[in-house]
């Protein structure tokens, strides 16, 4: 008993971590990898749920497959926040056109944009900054030490074509 209980969480968890982890790698345009998940993912899946439907009359067979279910969840969303796939796009806001921001982001080896712009308090530089999502907590903790009024926005590109882009900063960051 406490090992088909054992065994339906496990194979839930499995399944719904494979789930979470290729619905997102879907959203992120890997079009290889992910319907090779896919079919992993079904076979465990029907696997799970088979067990379960023939032992409808256990309740702790449900509660065993939904725990699985929710821990994998969480599960897929820690490995897919470590895995940090993608890019990320920062816009940020300074208060002062004279900052010296630029020069330490691209120091750092970061792509910078910048523009000016007037804001309802007076002239803004804006800075576009794009980067590998594994970059963006060290792009924030720079801005954050240097500007700690700097008005900060990323958003998810899904496409990235041409600029600096295509071969420097791709190979600075996979060190």
């Amino acid at each position: 008993m406490i090992w088909t209980l054992i065994i339906i969480f496990a194979i839930s968890f499995v399944y719904i971590t494979l789930n979470t982890l290729r619905f997102m790698l879907t959203m992120k345009g890997y079009r290889n990898l992910a319907p090779i998940l896919s079919v992993l993912e079904i076979i465990v899946y029907v696997l799970g749920l088979a067990m379960v439907l023939n032992r409808l009359d256990n309740v702790w067979n449900i509660i065993a497959y939904a725990l699985g279910y929710g821990v994998g969840v969480r599960v897929g969303i820690l490995i897919e926040d470590k895995l940090a796939l993608g890019y990320i796009m920062a816009t940020v806001i300074l208060p002062s056109t004279d900052s010296e921001l630029p020069k330490i982001l691209r120091a750092s080896g970061f792509g910078v944009t910048q523009s000016h712009a007037e804001g309802l308090e007076g002239d803004r530089l804006v800075l576009d900054i794009l980067t590998p999502r594994n970059q963006e907590r060290r792009l924030y903790a720079i801005v954050n030490d240097r500007e700690p009024k700097a008005f900060i926005i990323t958003y998810e590109p899904k496409y990235i074509s041409g600029g600096f882009w295509v071969k420097r900063v791709r190979r600075r960051f996979r060190q």
